[in-house]
């Protein structure tokens, strides 16, 4: 499947809630809910323009993976960043019905391989999720750590795995 990254846009909003609303039970088997509130139009409409302003200012790069009919199978995000020391966060999530297929591990590739100017990008995930930690490494991601402190979420103690990748010298 060909997939593209699309950096996030004002119009994109009612597509991304959709997604969102779709997926929600699936990601909270695998992540901490982002709460009642965010599944809340208005409250969504509000967050999505703080999220364009931290894109612009320079902080954070949101991206939709789309396929080529356009439909978002998944997004993936940088957050966090430090120009000055070229660090950043990583954050992703691939719907459930495009899961398995390879989706994941596509994106982040793209995104790895694009002009990046950051040296270092932290992640984290949860023990149970098991797909991510695959999709991390397989894109050179190193496990640096777990989170000592566990938490029950769904019937399932777990904790944090966290994990760095590091740019190759050009």
């Amino acid at each position: 499947m060909e997939i593209t990254l699309h950096l996030l846009q004002q119009q994109d909003a009612a597509g991304l809630f959709q997604f969102e609303l779709e997926n929600r039970k699936f990601f909270e088997r695998l992540v901490p809910s982002r709460g009642e509130d965010f599944y809340v139009f208005e409250n969504f409409l509000s967050r999505h323009e703080e999220l364009l302003k931290e894109q612009q200012e320079g902080f954070a790069n949101f991206y939709l993976i789309k396929n080529d009919s356009g439909d978002i199978l998944g997004r993936i995000n940088l957050v966090d960043m430090d120009r000055n020391h070229q660090t950043a966060e990583i954050g992703f999530r691939i719907g459930a019905n495009y899961g398995g297929q390879g989706i994941g591990n596509l994106a982040l590739n793209l995104l790895l391989n694009t002009d990046l100017e950051l040296r270092q990008i932290h992640g984290k995930t949860t023990t149970v999720n098991h797909a991510s930690q695959r999709i991390l490494t397989k894109n050179g991601f190193k496990q640096v750590g777990m989170g000592e402190e566990t938490f029950e979420m769904n019937g399932q103690e777990m904790s944090f795995v966290y994990y760095v990748w590091e740019a190759r010298e050009k």
